[in-house]
């Protein structure tokens, strides 16, 4: 299964907030996180939404990692960007095999082995030692 690219972003702009002791803006999330920067600030938007962020707006404003948010799991944020769908839309893609496949629950199973993985990864696990230390000279400003 891959993750789509908004739902890579969130966990690393979840990942460096986490570290960060101050405030960032999504130009600085952009900057150092080499991304595009109208779809960090759709991302922003969204984990702030689920809880993960919280935003400050004016002058001395910015981005901050949401108090709590490290209990957060990586599923739950995975499952809020990806959504609940199947791996394969059979009935999409039209299948003409549909009726005696058994390909599909097997799917199931694995994708919900996959995100079971991810709902014991809590936020808080991806920047804890020794990780921490390499996140925070990412936050850095120079």
């Amino acid at each position: 299964m891959k993750l789509n690219r908004s739902t890579d972003m969130a966990l690393r702009i979840a990942m460096l907030t986490a570290t960060a002791s101050t405030r960032s803006t999504v130009e600085e999330l952009a900057e150092q996180l080499d991304l595009p920067r109208s779809h960090v600030a759709k991302v922003v938007q969204r984990l702030q939404r689920i809880g993960v962020l919280v935003t400050i707006r004016g002058r001395s404003g910015g981005v901050a990692f949401a108090e709590g948010a490290d209990e957060l799991t990586v599923g739950q944020v995975v499952r809020a960007f990806e959504g609940e769908e199947e791996v394969v839309a059979c009935e999409e893609s039209g299948c003409t095999l549909r009726a005696g496949c058994r390909l599909r629950g097997h799917l199931r199973r694995a994708q919900a082995a996959f995100l079971a993985v991810l709902d014991d990864v809590r936020l808080g696990d991806l920047v804890d030692t020794p990780g921490a230390p390499l996140l925070l000279t990412l936050t850095r400003r120079p």
